[in-house]
């Protein structure tokens, strides 16, 4: 019999076919965007560290999930603007440039970090947020997936209180909120700065880890555009 046609020719044959559908359907799937804002005002530490753990975890759930990381100290965001007031002279804003990231048609998710500062966010954080009234209006985040993450200086230090008063904006413009996923589960990541690193918190890496897994699969299921 002609081993074309014999039962593990025709396995063979099958698996080949099948991988090469699994291929085209992972091709054909559409990319969805993770922006993480770090709303700390200083650069490349223990927010945009915990940030990065958390877009990772992201990333790593599909290969449709394309994450960035954006560190606010990188921008000049006037909160006047907010206000309906104007710049001084030679003042800078660069939320334009943010916008434009806002504004990607496959932006899915946007996860919001900061520091806690008395129990808030930072005021970097916070200037971002206003400034985001522009896109309000139209109601541009609409059913995007939206997480917090929060670092304090202690276990107990308003991280917790912070990512409410976060969820509390976010939910004006009409995001879909969730918290770290299991078995964590709780309102947001919430880690600890010791000594200007958060490498020795595994409670709050692992809400780090979970934020970000939790984000990606509601992005994944309500998919682009929804």
């Amino acid at each position: 019999m002609d081993s074309n046609f014999t039962r593990r020719g025709f396995l063979g044959a099958t698996g080949v076919m099948a991988a090469g559908l699994g291929s085209a359907v992972a091709a054909d799937q559409p990319k969805l965007k993770i922006l993480g804002i770090s709303g700390s005002l200083r650069k490349g530490k223990t927010t945009a560290a915990a940030m990065q753990i958390c877009l990772e975890a992201a990333a790593a759930v599909s290969p449709s999930i394309q994450t960035e990381l954006v560190e606010l100290a990188d921008y000049r965001i006037p909160a006047a603007l907010a206000a309906g007031l104007t710049l001084e002279p030679g003042e800078r804003d660069d939320f334009p440039k943010l916008a434009e990231k806002l504004s990607d048609p496959t932006l899915a998710a946007l996860i919001v970090g900061t520091p806690v500062y008395f129990g808030s966010l930072s005021s970097l954080c916070k200037a971002f947020i206003e400034r985001c009234t522009t896109i309000r209006k139209s109601f541009g985040f609409a059913n995007k997936v939206a997480g917090v993450l929060a670092v304090g200086a202690a276990r107990n230090g308003g991280q917790e209180l912070t990512i409410q008063v976060v969820q509390a904006a976010l939910m004006s413009f009409e995001m879909i909120l969730v918290g770290d996923g299991r078995p964590t589960c709780h309102r947001g990541a919430t880690l600890v700065n010791t000594k200007d690193s958060i490498a020795g918190d595994e409670i709050g890496i692992a809400t780090a880890k979970n934020l970000g897994r939790r984000v990606a699969e509601v992005a994944l299921r309500l998919g682009p555009g929804k």
